[in-house]
């Protein structure tokens, strides 16, 4: 082992651990989340709770100094957490939901990385997120676009070909709230909201997409009524 650290430079070898140990922290939380959304009442509620302290904190910290960007934060992370409450608590199809919505953000995040790491190419948004390219854009896109299809096959609910342009539309966002909070992150001076999670920093760097996506599908909920998007 040693041999083959030896053998690999130093930026990608940092980058590796840095990998791994993001898996490490994933393949640890991922249940427990998941399981929380299965289980509903109280579980989904106490994540919730625990959450929007840590996440109005982290917000408090990067908006330091600008008091109506911390005003506009402390609203957008209480949308969040009411609609990831609203959403799971529906009568019809609330579980499913959630679990759909996490399996679009992660899809998008790991589309983004494995594909924006092979293809490189040109910059998303360099003054924010240098490490972001438009093919990993696209990546995200098809990969959530995989997993919403696939997520309505198992439900058996909702048209297939309708569920995968949806998932690339949340693509879109996740990968805008992402850049929301590395904007904020830039103007703040700093790397990380956090050092909670190990890999990862803190709780919003964890959560940048799967927010602005809650809000965005719980939005499309009100406007479209029933249980959208399965209806």
């Amino acid at each position: 082992m040693a041999a083959l650290e030896a053998s690999i430079p130093p930026a990608q070898s940092k980058r590796f651990r840095g990998l791994l140990l993001r898996i490490l922290s994933a393949v640890i939380l991922a249940p427990l989340l998941l399981a929380a959304v299965w289980l509903g009442f109280p579980w989904i509620d106490l994540v919730a709770a625990l959450a929007a302290p840590i996440m109005v904190s982290e917000w408090v910290g990067l908006t330091r100094g600008r008091p109506f960007a911390r005003v506009l934060a402390f609203l957008y992370t209480l949308a969040a957490l009411a609609a990831l409450l609203w959403l799971r608590h529906q009568p019809v199809m609330g579980r499913e939901t959630l679990i759909w919505i996490m399996a679009c953000v992660w899809a998008t995040d790991i589309g983004a990385y494995f594909v924006g790491s092979l293809a490189g190419g040109a910059k998303l948004a360099p003054s924010i997120s240098p490490s972001k390219t438009w093919s990993g854009l696209v990546g995200g896109m098809a990969w959530a676009a995989v997993a919403s299809a696939l997520a309505g096959w198992v439900f058996g609910h909702g048209e297939t070909v309708m569920l995968a342009a949806i998932g690339a539309v949340l693509a879109v966002v996740a990968q805008a709230g992402d850049l929301l909070e590395s904007a904020a992150k830039r103007q703040a001076g700093v790397k990380d909201s956090g050092r909670l999670i190990p890999g990862h920093g803190g709780v919003l760097d964890r959560v940048d997409g799967l927010i602005a996506v809650l809000v965005a599908v719980a939005l499309m909920r009100l406007i479209a009524g029933g249980a959208w998007p399965w209806t």
